[in-house]
């Protein structure tokens, strides 16, 4: 049986370390417009599979990482006249 994710930690390190999926804005965002999306092919699939709760916690955790995502690149912060990026 495979292995289910049951919280945001557990799919995060699923997603990221055994599947070596980089959690990117643009992923993040075709995934969520995806599983937003109950009359796509692949989200009707996956409801199919995994059920719809799962289906639910799993576009929360992608709209979190999305969230998470932006609130990391809002600490970047591009100092002029070197262009250089910094970590606040």
């Amino acid at each position: 049986m495979p292995f289910v994710p049951r919280n945001y930690d557990e799919w995060k390190h699923c997603i990221t370390q055994k599947c070596s999926i980089s959690l990117t804005k643009k992923y993040e965002q075709e995934r969520i417009i995806a599983l937003s999306n109950v009359n796509n092919d692949q989200t009707k699939k996956f409801i199919e599979t995994w059920g719809p709760s799962h289906h639910e916690r799993t576009l929360g955790w992608f709209q979190k990482a999305a969230q998470e995502l932006d609130t990391n690149l809002s600490l970047i912060h591009i100092s002029e006249p070197t262009r250089q990026a910094e970590i606040s």
